[in-house]
């Protein structure tokens, strides 16, 4: 919230005093889209998360005001398709890039039909300072109460703590009902501390002691999140004790200190001796004065990976369906502004602008966010209304551009809330920027922008629908595949099988969101993702089972009927259900 404050009511301020208000309507709206990519985290994380978007809507920003000087309609609206069809693609890749793709489409939008008298490539570096600026902050100012060590490191050490806290919490669960769902938030932790361990970085290895000795408390956890995967597979219940070590050594990350005294150990059980050894281990790392330099197994995606999601059949209709609603918007907006519906009102980019948060799956179920978005800019909207009657201008619009700020980052909990203080702050700008106040303008524009994505996203398109679901059952399958093969392929690589086993819970957790929000479709939506859940099920135990392996493995030298009686009927079982719903999974080599 403080970030956000001082974001773009301070960037507006400044830009007024300058008598440069166009462009500084552009640097607060590049910094309220870098608000809401600005999430809890590291600051190495941000940097990714928040200046990949930046860049992709700089470029957008640059395409669409050139677009939208010296192009008609037609080709406009061409171009507009064209690059909607490009970021919907993208953004199947992964969070990072679906951001990207949307800042690319709105600040096309704005940059078409908010045309101002500076150049694209004046704005787009406008953008670029706005959305840096945010940046900025983000690196420079510490998280509150981060007064352990290096407070630079505040993100990475709560993301490292609370792996070690989702171990103590499976540790509790095993034997119960609630283990899958302890094992699932494990796998979300540990997701978060690889990222937040792994951003981008200006030297190859890491800088500081405390940064090292991060890095080594986290692939402490990793031996540890296996062996509790393993008792967890098993289903034995165990004593209270056995999650005191964890919670100790989450503490001892929190407060950059020693671990002190660790409960006894009981080894009568394979997977306990491998809880035991992980915890001995973890301990003796935490001990050292200093880390050695082991860097956290980053994900594997190489430039062939990322093009086959995006131009994949998840990709694909994605693509698509952005493509035809965005294109579709940017037309009608444009047929409405030649024919002077707008009155006053000189700009078209709302209607597109809301099209494009509209048609993202990942903010959640179509009908939902219609609904949402409809509510939320109705009460923005009349909320505006009373300020600009009586706040002073522009001082008290550049106040309440400030407020808004602080606010976008409490509003993300909800998009009905989010959009109401982002249709009050946008509002606020570009009145700023000379516009009429145009409440109601907006209003009939969001709505139907509403009416014409849930005319399109129930529209039957080419190919089959579904495809982002199965494309990412596709991807989790052989991930599991790799690490199925690696673990019965007995290597002593365990870096490299630590990495396989990450990659397989990641991709299997990527696929159960996008089946959970497909479920919460309607039935003419939902149906066409019917089934995936019992798929994403049956390679859920095959994944678990395979960690329950490699601990035996390494504890015994060998596998127990049990274990290969159960790899048998998962990979069959995982077989006939790919076949049956069309999601292609690698044949699971079977244990001998």
């Amino acid at each position: 919230m403080t970030r956000g404050a001082l974001a773009a009511g301070p960037l507006l301020l400044a830009a007024v005093l300058l008598h440069r208000t166009s462009l500084g309507v552009v640097a607060a709206i590049a910094a309220m889209l870098a608000g809401i990519n600005d999430r809890p985290g590291s600051r190495r994380g941000a940097v990714r998360r928040l200046g990949v978007p930046a860049a992709a809507g700089a470029i957008g920003l640059l395409a669409g005001t050139y677009g939208g000087a010296h192009l008609a309609a037609v080709p406009l609206t061409l171009l507009l398709t064209g690059l909607g069809l490009v970021a919907g693609g993208t953004s199947a890749v992964g969070p990072v890039a679906s951001g990207a793709g949307t800042q690319l489409l709105v600040a096309a939008a704005i940059g078409a039909g908010m045309p101002v008298a500076e150049a694209g490539w004046q704005r787009a570096l406008a953008f670029l300072a706005g959305a840096g600026w945010l940046l900025v902050l983000r690196l420079a100012l510490p998280t509150p109460g981060a007064i352990a060590g290096d407070y630079r490191f505040d993100g990475e050490r709560a993301a490292v703590a609370a792996v070690y806290d989702a171990v103590a919490d499976l540790l509790d669960a095993v034997g119960s009902e609630a283990a899958g769902g302890r094992r699932a938030a494990l796998t979300a932790a540990l997701d978060h501390a690889q990222d937040a361990l792994t951003g981008p970085r200006l030297r190859r290895y890491a800088s500081s002691a405390a940064e090292r000795r991060l890095h080594t408390q986290y692939a402490a956890a990793l031996p540890l999140a296996e062996a509790a995967t393993a008792l967890a597979w098993a289903g034995a219940p165990m004593s209270a004790r056995a999650a005191e070590g964890p919670r100790r050594l989450a503490a001892a990350v929190r407060d950059n200190g020693g671990t002190g005294p660790l409960p006894a150990p009981s080894r009568s059980a394979p997977a306990l001796r491998a809880l035991d050894d992980a915890l001995l281990s973890a301990a003796e790392a935490f001990d050292r004065a200093e880390g050695g330099e082991q860097r956290p197994p980053a994900r594997r995606r190489g430039p062939k990976e990322i093009l086959r999601a995006a131009l994949g059949s998840g990709g694909r209709e994605y693509g698509l369906r952005v493509a035809v609603c965005f294109g579709a918007s940017a037309a009608i907006a444009q047929a409405l502004h030649h024919a002077r519906w707008y009155g006053q009102h000189q700009h078209w980019y709302w209607l597109p602008a809301t099209a494009v948060f509209l048609v993202k799956p990942d903010l959640g179920p179509l009908a939902s966010r219609v609904l949402c978005r409809a509510a939320g800019t109705v009460l923005g909207a009349l909320l505006f209304a009373g300020f600009a009657a009586v706040l002073p201008r522009p001082e008290g619009l550049i106040a309440l551009v400030a407020v808004c700020g602080a606010l976008v980052p409490v509003s993300t909990r909800h998009f009905a809330a989010q959009t109401a203080v982002v249709t009050v702050l946008v509002l606020a700008l570009v009145m700023v920027g000379g516009e009429p106040q145009a409440s109601v303008s907006r209003i009939g524009e969001t709505l139907l922008a509403c009416a014409l994505v849930l005319i399109i996203g129930h529209l039957p398109l080419p190919g089959r629908r579904g495809g982002g679901v199965r494309a990412r059952l596709t991807t989790a399958g052989r991930a599991a595949h790799a690490y199925l093969a690696h673990v019965l392929s007995e290597s002593d690589d365990r870096g490299e099988r630590w990495a396989l086993r990450r990659e397989a819970y990641r991709t299997l957790g990527e696929a159960r969101t996008a089946i959970a929000l497909a479920a919460a479709e309607l039935p003419a939506l939902a149906r066409h993702t019917e089934g995936t859940d019992a798929v994403a099920a049956v390679l859920e135990r095959l994944v678990d089972t395979t960690t329950a392996c490699a601990v035996h493995l390494d504890e015994t030298g060998r596998l127990t009927a049990q274990h290969t009686r159960q790899l048998r009927e998962l990979a069959a079982e995982l077989e006939h259900g790919g076949q049956r719903l069309g999601v292609v999974v690698p044949r699971m080599p079977v244990a001998a």
